[in-house]
C-alpha cells in the first residue's frame, strides 16, 4: 500500500522545507496569527472513544494538561490537529467555519454518540496554509476540504476534556496514508514555524494500536509483551532526542506489525515528532495501557 520514495523527492525536501518556513510567515491570513512565544507540540494516545466521556485517569490527565497549558499566559490562538481518523489522497486541511462533530464510530452510548464540539474552523487561516505548505513528495499545495469532513474522535475526544469551552479555532490535516513514514515527519517538519504564531500542534493516535487483540478490564500495566516493548523502543527514542529514528519503526519487523498492523494511528506522531525539536525535553503522561494492546503513552514538548 506504500508508495516509494524517490531519490529526487527525498533530496527536495530540505529545500521545501525551508521555503515552507518562509512563507508560511508572508501570507495575509497567516499573519493574523501574531508572533507568540514558542508553543508547545503534544502528541495524545486517545484510545477508546468512551475516554471523552468517562471519568478515568487518562481523560483526567487531558483535563489537567489542559489547565496546565492555559495557565502559562499564551493562550493558543489556533490549534492543529492531525487525527489517525481522517485518511485522504493528498493532504487537505479542514476549511470549514463551523466543522461538525464526527462521530466516526458505533455501538456506542447514546451519550458518546450526542457529544458536540462547537469550536469555530478557520477559513481563511486554512487557506493561507494549504497554500504554504507543500506536498513532501510533489511540492504540490495541498488541499482545503470546505464541506466533507469536520472533526472527528480522534481530535475532539481528547480537545473536549483539555479546553471544554471550545472557543479556541481547531483545524484537522488529513494524512496521506499511501505515503512513506518518511513524508509524513517531512510534513511534520514544516510546522514548525507555525509554533512561534500562536499555533498549537496535536498529533492524536496510539504508539501502540492493535484492536484485533485488545483485552477487556485489564490494568494499565497490563499489556502484550511485544506492546510493552515496541512502546519501550519509542519512549526512548524520544527521551534521546532521536525523533528522526521515528520514521523507520518499520525496520523493528515483527514486533512493529503486532503493535500496528495499518499504522494510521502511528502516524500522527510523526507530525509531532516533526514539529518538535530535538533538544526540547519531552514529558511523557498518561504512560500505561488500555486493553492491552492500546498505548495510551502522551508526550509534551516545550
Amino acid at each position: 500500500m506504500h508508495r516509494r520514495t524517490t531519490l529526487a523527492a527525498l533530496a527536495t525536501l530540505p529545500s521545501l522545507i525551508t521555503t515552507s518556513l518562509a512563507s508560511a510567515a508572508s501570507q495575509p491570513a497567516l499573519q493574523a496569527l501574531k508572533p507568540s512565544p514558542r508553543m508547545p507540540v503534544l502528541f495524545v494516545g486517545h484510545g477508546s472513544p468512551m475516554n471523552a466521556i468517562e471519568d478515568n485517569a487518562w481523560r483526567r490527565a487531558w483535563q489537567a494538561m489542559g489547565t496546565e497549558l492555559l495557565a502559562r499566559g499564551t493562550r493558543p490562538q489556533l490549534i492543529l490537529c492531525i487525527s489517525a481518523h481522517w485518511l485522504t489522497p493528498g493532504w487537505q486541511l479542514t476549511g470549514m467555519a463551523n466543522p461538525k462533530t464526527i462521530h466516526d464510530f458505533g455501538g456506542f452510548p447514546r451519550e458518546l454518540q450526542e457529544a458536540q464540539y462547537p469550536a469555530p474552523g478557520a477559513p481563511a487561516v486554512a487557506r493561507s496554509l494549504a497554500s504554504s505548505l507543500k506536498s513532501p513528495a510533489t511540492g504540490a499545495a495541498l488541499g482545503v476540504d470546505t464541506q466533507q469532513w469536520g472533526l472527528d474522535h480522534g481530535t475532539w475526544s481528547v480537545l473536549k476534556p483539555m479546553f471544554p469551552k471550545a472557543d479556541i479555532p481547531v483545524l484537522q490535516l488529513s494524512m496521506d496514508y499511501s505515503r512513506a513514514p518518511a513524508e509524513h515527519y517531512a510534513l511534520g517538519r514544516q510546522l514548525q514555524a507555525l509554533r512561534e504564531r500562536g499555533v498549537l500542534i496535536v498529533g492524536s493516535g496510539n504508539i501502540v494500536h492493535n484492536l484485533r487483540v485488545t483485552r477487556e478490564n485489564t490494568a494499565p500495566h497490563e499489556a502484550y509483551d511485544w506492546a510493552q516493548a515496541f512502546d519501550a523502543v519509542v519512549q526512548d527514542q524520544i527521551k534521546k532526542g532521536q525523533l528522526d529514528a521515528l520514521q523507520n519503526f518499520q525496520s523493528l519487523g515483527a514486533m512493529a506489525q503486532q503493535a500496528h498492523p495499518s499504522h494510521d494511528h502511528y502516524l500522527p506522531l510523526l507530525y509531532a515528532a516533526g514539529a518538535a525539536r530535538a533538544n526540547e525535553m519531552p514529558r511523557f503522561f498518561n504512560t500505561g495501557f488500555q486493553s492491552a494492546s492500546i498505548s495510551m503513552r502522551s508526550v509534551l514538548w516545550g
